[in-house]
C-alpha cells in the first residue's frame, strides 16, 4: 500500500489520479486496525511486531513522516522499514547470474514507472513516472464499447471492463500492422471475442396474459386520471386566486380609492378598468369551465366503477321472443367475423421474439482488445500530452554514459499487475530494438508473479534483515532524527534531509527600527 498524506497536502500523492490511496490519518489508522485483525495481531496497547511498508517512489518526506507518527505514537511498533513495491519485487526475481544493476520497468493500476538500478541502488535523480495504467485503460474501453454499444450503456460498467482487460486483451507487437490484419474478414472471425451480459427473459410482454393487459391498462388509466384530476385542482385553484385578486382591486375602484386602485393596476400590468373586467370575465368564465370539468369527470369515474361490477342477467319471459330474434340475427353476421377472431387470438397464443435476447445482449470484442492496452505506448489515443514506455525509457537511457546504457538495458525489468498482458515482453524488447545501436545485446525479463513479487520481495528482504540494522528505523532512531527519517536498503528511496536555512534572532529584528527612530530624531529635515 501506497503512504498517504493529511487531507490539506493531497498535491503530495504519487499523483493525481490515485483516488484510492488514503488520505487521512483517521482513515489509513482504521486500515491499519483491519490489517492487523486479519493477521491476529491484537493493536490494542501496542503492536510488538516489526513492520514493513511499501511506500511511492521519491515520496515525500511529510508523508513518510505522518507514517512514522502514527506507527511509533499510536501502536508503539519496535521498528519499521519503508520500501518500493516494484523494487521489493525486483529483488525477489534476482538470479545468480543477473547482474545488481538494471531497469525496471513498473506498471500498475494508476502509473507506471521506468525506475534505473545502479549496482542494487536506486538512482533517484533519473526516475520517471507516466501517470497511465490500468485503471486509464478500462475507462478507455469503457469509452470504446459504450460508443459501439449505446443500447447497453448501463451495462457496460468499468469492472466489467476491467475483466475483459484481463482475459481478452493484449499488447500488439506491431500495433499498425495488426490493425491491418483485423481488416480481414477472415482474420476477425477467427479472432473476435464475444462476451455475454446479463439479460432476462422477464423482460418480453409474451409471458402476460390478456387479462392481465387489460388489468394494467386499467391502472394506467385510473393514473391517468388521478393526474388530469390533480393538475385541473391545482389550475383551478391558481385561477380562483388570481380572480380573487382583481376582484379585490375592482372593489378599489367602487370604493373610490383610486389611488390605490392605480398602483394595483400597474403591479398588474394593466392599463384601464376595461382592461382590468375583461380579464375578470376570461378568469370567471375559465373557473366555472374547470369546475364542470372537475364535476363530470367525478361522474364518469362513479359511472365506471358502478360499469365494472358484474352484473347478472335477468331473465324477462316477456322479452324471450325479441332475444331470440336478436341472437338470430347476430348468427347471420357470424361469417363475417369469423376470419378477424383467429388473428386477435394468434398474438396471446404463440407470441415469439422476434430476435435472440441473448445475441443481443451480447459485446463482440474486435480491435479493442489491443486498441485499450496500447494507451500506455500511445498516451495520444486518449488526448493525453505525455511520452509513451518507449520514448521514457530512452530518454531515460540518454541520460547516462554509454558504458553504463549497456549495463542497465542487460537486465531491463517488467513488474506490475499492467505488465501481465500477453505480448508486452516482444512489444518491449522490439522497441529497444529501435532504440538501442546496432548489433548491441540487451534482455527483458517478466517478473514471475507481477502482482505478488512485491509482497513476496518484503517478506524475503524482512526475514533476511530481521537481526540485522540496516534499513530498520527504531524508536529512538524516530526520536532523534525525526519522522522524516529514511534508513537505505536496496529496495528503499534516496533519504534526502531537508535543510532549512536558520532565521536571524528575533531580539536584533526588534531593536533595528528603535536604532533608526533614535538617530534620526534630531533633525526633522533628515527625518523627511
Amino acid at each position: 500500500n501506497d503512504l498517504g498524506s493529511p487531507e490539506p497536502l493531497r498535491w503530495l500523492l504519487r499523483s493525481p489520479f490515485d483516488r484510492n490511496v488514503p488520505v487521512q490519518l483517521e482513515l489509513q489508522e482504521l486500515l491499519l486496525d483491519h490489517v492487523f485483525q486479519r493477521l491476529g495481531v491484537a493493536s490494542q496497547g501496542s503492536v510488538d511486531h516489526p513492520i514493513v511498508l511499501t511506500e511511492a517512489v521519491c515520496n515525500p518526506l511529510y508523508s513518510r513522516q505522518m507514517m512514522s507518527e502514527l506507527l511509533f505514537e499510536c501502536y508503539q511498533v519496535p521498528k519499521v522499514s519503508y520500501g518500493v513495491d516494484s523494487l521489493y519485487s525486483f529483488y525477489h526475481n534476482r538470479r545468480q547470474n543477473w547482474p545488481c544493476s538494471g531497469l525496471v520497468i513498473s506498471s500498475g493500476y494508476q502509473c507506471t514507472h521506468i525506475l534505473p538500478v545502479l549496482e542494487g541502488r536506486l538512482d533517484a535523480k533519473n526516475c520517471k513516472r507516466i501517470n497511465l495504467g490500468g485503471c486509464q485503460a478500462a475507462v478507455y474501453l469503457q469509452r470504446l464499447l459504450q460508443l459501439k454499444y449505446p443500447g447497453h450503456f448501463a451495462a457496460i460498467t468499468l469492472s466489467r471492463m476491467e475483466e475483459i482487460l484481463h482475459e481478452h486483451s493484449y499488447i500488439a507487437e506491431d500495433y499498425i500492422e495488426e490493425l491491418q490484419k483485423w481488416r480481414s474478414p477472415e482474420y476477425y472471425e477467427n479472432n473476435m471475442h464475444k462476451m455475454q451480459l446479463p439479460f432476462s427473459n422477464k423482460l418480453l410482454g409474451s409471458t402476460l396474459t390478456s387479462e392481465e393487459k387489460q388489468e394494467r391498462r386499467q391502472q394506467q388509466l385510473r393514473r391517468l386520471q388521478e393526474l388530469n384530476a390533480r393538475r385541473r385542482e391545482e389550475k383551478l385553484q391558481l385561477d380562483q386566486e388570481r380572480l380573487d385578486r382583481l376582484l379585490y382591486v375592482q372593489e378599489l375602484l367602487e370604493d373610490g380609492q383610486m389611488d390605490q386602485f392605480h398602483k394595483a393596476l400597474v403591479e398588474l400590468n394593466m392599463d384601464s378598468a376595461e382592461e382590468l373586467q375583461s380579464y375578470i370575465n376570461k378568469l370567471s368564465l375559465s373557473v366555472e369551465q374547470a369546475k364542470q370539468k372537475i364535476l363530470q369527470a367525478e361522474v364518469n369515474i362513479e359511472v365506471d366503477v358502478v360499469d365494472s361490477k358484474p352484473e347478472t342477467p335477468d331473465l324477462d319471459p316477456l322479452g324471450s321472443e325479441q332475444s331470440l330474434e336478436d341472437v338470430e340475427s347476430i348468427n347471420e353476421f357470424e361469417p363475417l367475423f369469423a376470419e378477424e377472431q383467429p388473428e386477435v387470438e394468434k398474438p396471446v397464443a404463440a407470441v415469439q421474439p422476434v430476435f435472440n435476447l441473448a445475441e443481443y445482449h451480447q459485446l463482440f470484442l474486435g480491435t479493442e482488445r489491443i486498441r485499450a492496452p496500447e494507451i500506455v505506448f500511445q498516451p495520444s489515443l486518449i488526448g493525453e500530452d505525455q511520452a509513451g514506455i518507449a520514448e521514457t525509457m530512452q530518454y531515460v537511457l540518454e541520460r547516462y554514459p554509454k558504458e553504463q546504457q549497456a549495463i542497465l538495458v542487460q537486465n531491463v525489468f517488467l513488474t506490475g499487475g499492467n505488465t501481465m498482458y500477453p505480448g508486452l515482453k516482444a512489444r518491449v524488447q522490439k522497441e529497444l530494438l529501435e532504440i538501442r545501436p546496432f548489433q548491441s545485446s540487451f534482455q527483458v525479463h517478466l517478473a514471475s508473479s507481477p502482482v505478488l513479487d512485491a509482497w513476496y520481495g518484503a517478506r524475503d528482504w524482512a526475514v533476511e534483515h530481521m537481526t540485522r540494522e540496516e534499513g530498520w528505523i527504531t524508536r529512538k532512531d524516530y526520536e532523534e532524527k525525526g519522522g522524516e527519517y529514511l534508513k537505505e536498503h536496496c529496495a528503499s528511496n534516496v533519504y534526502v534531509p531537508i535543510r532549512l536555512p536558520k532565521q536571524a534572532p528575533r531580539i536584533t529584528e526588534a531593536l533595528a527600527p528603535s536604532r533608526v527612530l533614535t538617530s534620526s530624531s534630531g533633525n526633522p529635515c533628515e527625518q523627511a
